[in-house]
């Protein structure tokens, strides 16, 4: 099959295909999928890097995010059969390539609503944002969450899901194209965080400050996070790229909460449970992925450079096989 190979970290250029990779056998409790379309995240860049907590043994396959069509089940497996359109979250051997294995708990049912581009945005985005905003933050309805890059896949996810549990949702982007697509997903309010005082019109807005901040990139925003967060408020760090230095008194003013978040901490329970939600969400209408760009396999170094130097994050950059 064609696979992206991985033989050392470094920049997009070790991004290599390989048109002679063997297709990957699946256990007792793993499917095959032939996979019609992968999702490229920032953190596939991190580990393809080598700047990652945990790092795969070399040489490896890149990417959690698929969609596609099973091709094979094991023995134990029971909630999916051969030809189901499923997506995933997480593989055992790689999404960019023509066929993946994962373990059955972290594969969905796609169903026929979404197409497999769609499908290919579902996997990392929306977990993390459920993770995110409903079991880490236990965000309620009637609260006020503030999306910072909401723009992003993660972003856009997390204002679909927000408002679909009765949130009210401001957003920020980058680009007045960037500020559209997060107004047309659904947020009440969304301001430029590129123009000097935007905090200050999100507190005009929302006087006595939001409840809850879904925060991407907190080696920039956390100090004026503290600003603006409501007495007793929860900030999640979802993402950061770098260092920053806060206020303490900040927090004891607040009294708010700082909790980071990394989704594969997830336990079995947790996975389980995001399914389920996503699932619903396709099926009832509210979960749509916004799709930004798309490469060939055969591109995915542009795809990663992409994903990371861009101008204004516009949705899930995907790959197509």
């Amino acid at each position: 099959m064609r696979a992206i190979r991985v033989t050392s970290f470094g920049g997009p250029e070790v991004l290599n295909l390989d048109t002679g990779t063997h297709i990957p056998t699946h256990g007792d409790n793993e499917v095959l999928i032939r996979v019609l379309a992968a999702g490229v995240n920032p953190v596939d860049t991190y580990i393809r890097a080598g700047n990652y907590g945990a790092l795969p043994a070399l040489p490896y396959t890149p990417g959690m995010d698929t969609a596609g069509i099973i091709e094979q089940i094991g023995q134990n497996v029971e909630n999916f059969k051969i030809g189901d359109r499923v997506f995933t979250v997480r593989t055992l051997s790689g999404a960019y390539a023509e066929y993946t294995v994962a373990n059955s708990l972290y594969v969905g049912h796609l169903g026929d609503k979404l197409s497999f581009d769609e499908g290919a945005g579902i996997g990392v985005p929306y977990f993390t944002a459920y993770r995110a905003l409903v079991i880490r933050a236990k965000a309620k309805a009637s609260e006020t969450v503030l999306v910072h890059g909401a723009s992003g896949a993660v972003g856009l996810a997390s204002v679909q899901l927000a408002k679909s549990i009765g949130l009210k949702v401001i957003g920020t982007a980058g680009t007045p194209e960037g500020m559209k697509l997060v107004q047309d997903n659904g947020a009440d309010f969304v301001f430029n965080h590129r123009e000097d005082g935007y905090m200050n019109k999100i507190t005009e807005v929302i006087p006595g400050g939001v409840d809850v901040i879904l925060e991407m990139l907190s080696n920039v925003n956390l100090g004026k996070d503290l600003e603006i967060i409501k007495y007793q408020g929860r900030i999640i760090v979802i993402g950061c790229r770098g260092t920053v230095e806060i206020n303490p008194r900040l927090t004891m003013k607040s009294e708010c909460t700082i909790t980071g978040m990394a989704l594969m901490n997830a336990p079995e329970a947790e996975w389980r449970e995001i399914t389920s939600a996503v699932e619903a969400g396709i099926t009832h209408g509210w979960l749509k992925p916004h799709i930004g760009l798309k490469y060939p396999i055969e591109e995915a170094a542009k795809a990663h450079d992409t994903v990371i130097n861009n101008s204004g994050a516009m949705g899930k950059i995907i790959l197509t096989l």
